[in-house]
Formats: structure tokens, sequence, C-alpha cells
């Protein structure tokens, strides 16, 4: 079963479709949350491919957009990486309230700046046991590898990103989260993901998070796969590891 659900965090709307298998519950649960300019469905639908395989594998998951993004309420300028893992905790929030829902077998899984959210909030929530990072953020000094348009942000109160205009807190609030810090408090089992030919989060961040991980871990790396594994064989392949990692560790 799917259908759209909703949840308020911070006096704002968050849109969001919920997978649920067609047994008796109640069923382990995967909340998963999409990257910088992502929505809860991301390129080629890999979000919705990947619910439908947990779901297939007897597991629940529901994707939503965060604040700013998508269909949820609020204005992409104001969005902040600490304001992301406020959306991404309320997610675990909704879940551990659905009846069909197991609170003891709750998963995360994250996208680029969402794998940055979902590392993060498996160190700060003893609710996830389980956790899955795909072509994820470690270092937010990557945001400011373009000097210019940092300067643009700083000079002018924003940037344009392509049409989204992005409020100079975002860099502010970005120098104060620290990723591996917080995946390293993290107890349960982890899953990092990563193509080597990523041009925009480079494969050393799986391994800076990966080596962070002290509990069961397991890299994945896809061979000269991008960043969003924009190829059916590659998509496949993460998918298909994704679900079997969620499916031995719920």
């Amino acid at each position: 079963m799917e259908r759209p659900v909703t949840l308020t965090s911070r006096g704002e709307q968050m849109v969001g479709m919920l997978h649920l298998p067609d047994q008796k519950g109640p069923f382990p649960a995967v909340a998963i949350y999409h990257g910088f300019t992502g929505t809860k469905v991301e390129p080629h639908r890999i979000f919705v491919k990947m619910a439908r395989a947990l779901v297939a594998q007897g597991i629940a998951a529901v994707r939503f957009d965060f604040r700013g993004s998508g269909d949820s309420e609020g204005d992409f300028a104001d969005m902040t990486v600490s304001g992301e893992i406020a959306d991404a905790i309320r997610v675990l929030d909704f879940l551990e309230a659905q009846s069909q829902v197991d609170p003891q077998r709750l998963g995360v899984l994250g996208l680029s700046m969402g794998g940055a959210v979902a590392a993060s909030v498996a160190g700060k929530d003893e609710r996830v046991k389980s956790l899955a990072l795909w072509a994820a953020v470690a270092r937010f000094e990557l945001f400011e590898s373009e000097p210019e348009l940092l300067a643009q942000a700083r000079k002018m109160g924003h940037v344009d990103l392509a049409g989204n205009v992005l409020n100079y807190g975002f860099y502010e609030d970005a120098r104060t989260q620290d990723p591996v810090k917080w995946v390293s408090q993290f107890e349960g089992s982890a899953l990092v993901v990563h193509g080597d030919e990523d041009p925009t989060v480079p494969v050393s961040h799986a391994d800076l998070l990966y080596d962070a991980v002290t509990g069961k871990k397991e890299k994945f790396i896809v061979p000269g796969a991008d960043h969003t594994f924009n190829r059916h064989d590659w998509e496949s392949a993460v998918i298909s590891k994704t679900a079997d990692w969620f499916h031995k560790t719920l």
C-alpha cells in the first residue's frame, strides 16, 4: 500500500509518501532523506524504487520532502542543515506513531546532503538501529568549494543556485555541522555506498564516514558510478544491496 501523508515540523507542513507491505504488521521501517535541491522522488525515481524494494522485503518506508523542498511548505532560501536534521527526527516521530510500524526496528537512508542528515540523526537519536548512506556528504567544506558563490552569498545575503535562492545563513549553519562526529557515536549497523566516479561528492567522503563507524559496517563502492547512480545497472545494484542490508539489520 502507498498513501500520501503529512506531518508538521517547526510549524510547517511536510508532505510524504508512506509505503506499507500488504501483510500484517508491525513492520520494521526506514525513513528516506533526499539531497540538496532534491525531493522525495529523486532522479529516475530512485527513491520510489527503493521504497518499493523495501516493501518487497517486508519493510515499511516513508519518503518526505524537507521543508522548503518538493511539495512541503517553507522556502528553500531558509533551508539549513540543522533544520533538515530537525525535520528528519520528526519523520522518525511519524514512523514511531504508526500502528503498522515496529518502533524498535527503525532505519534511515540518506542521499548526498540527506546522507549527512541521516548520519547525524543516527548519532543523535537512539531509535535508529540501521543506517544506509548513499553518496553522502561527510564534510560541509564541500559547499564552500566555489569561492565566487560564497563571496556572493556573503555580500548579498543570498546566492542563486540555478534558480534556487539560498540565504547565507545556510553556510553559517553548515560550518557547525559534523556528520563524521555524529556517525562515530552511532552504535547500530551502517552501510556506506558511493560511486567511485562521483563528480559532486568525492568518494573520499565515503572513506571518512566508513572509518568513523564503530559498529557493524560495510562499504559498497560502485565502479564507474556518478553521484546519483544514473544508469540502470548502477541503480539496481545500489537498491538491491540496500534492501538486503536493511532486511538483515532491522
